[in-house]
């Protein structure tokens, strides 16, 4: 009886306290607190357009009055116009069958008829003006420059993460995307040893590779310069230093723990019987 009531009291005491060592790493939106270790972050948020880069793909499409413009650079059935033109029926997310232009490692894309055109380093809108100021200027002679439209996107955005238990490359289905919907989007279960205090993301800008780190339980982040990614982006969330051997919860924690309590009575129990019967 004096056993059962041991086991019920350590039980007791061990679950709240896994629980909320567990809650603390894990829980997201927590206020910041020094206490805690939770930082807090000043208000940085802000979201630019994101701008072209070398190796991007731009599904460009123009559209004019004149039937004949807009079959000149909307040709379906035909491929090999430049370096940069390339057939596209197979990418996920596009009824229609669609042209994608490469952005080459000069920072221009191969245009057909009209030539390089730069882009890199402009939002799509600048890159729909610019082609837009090209293509009335190019058919001046031929339709109606003035009633001519470009519509202009980035193609195959992906973002990738990595995390304790599993990795996965994630289809950018938003232009503005936060760290939690691509959390989400990437399946959402990161498990209880992904440490959320130390989350990297790997970004090139510029031509150069940035790590940053943030805090993603803190409340603070929808106001900060973390909040929100950009494509390509590498989310990584290490492993929580300390992981027990086999322990990936807390019903698993308190067997380990009553399992060995258990085993330490019973050795106990039996040395204790060996002394008696050797007295």
């Amino acid at each position: 009886m004096r056993r059962k009531s041991t086991y019920f009291w350590l039980i007791a005491i061990l679950i709240p306290l896994f629980s909320s060592c567990v809650a603390r790493h894990v829980n997201l939106m927590q206020e910041p607190s020094e206490k805690k270790h939770i930082p807090s972050y000043e208000d940085t948020l802000s979201f630019e357009d994101y701008r072209i880069r070398i190796h991007d793909r731009l599904d460009i499409r123009v559209y004019s009055v004149d039937q004949n413009v807009q079959k000149l650079f909307n040709a379906t059935g035909i491929s090999g116009y430049g370096s940069g033109y390339q057939n596209n029926a197979t990418q996920a997310g596009y009824a229609n069958e669609l042209y994608t232009f490469l952005v080459l490692e000069d920072g221009t894309i191969d245009f057909p008829l009209v030539g390089h055109v730069e882009v890199r380093g402009k939002t799509t809108r600048e890159v729909k003006q610019t082609l837009e100021s090209v293509l009335a200027e190019y058919i001046r002679d031929y339709g109606d420059y003035r009633m001519i439209s470009v519509d202009v996107n980035v193609v195959q955005r992906m973002f990738s993460i990595i995390y304790d238990g599993g990795s996965a490359s994630v289809p950018m289905r938003r232009e503005k995307m936060t760290i939690f919907e691509a959390i989400a989007s990437a399946g959402g279960n990161l498990g209880d040893w992904s440490d959320r205090s130390k989350v990297r993301i790997v970004r090139e800008i510029e031509g150069q590779t940035k790590v940053i780190m943030f805090d993603m339980r803190s409340k603070d982040i929808v106001n900060s310069e973390y909040y929100y990614i950009e494509p390509n982006d590498v989310i990584y969330i290490q492993q929580r230093l300390g992981k027990p051997l086999g322990v990936t919860n807390v019903l698993t924690a308190v067997g380990v723990v009553t399992t060995t309590v258990s085993f330490g009575l019973f050795i106990y129990a039996i040395v204790q019987r060996s002394i008696k019967a050797a007295k």
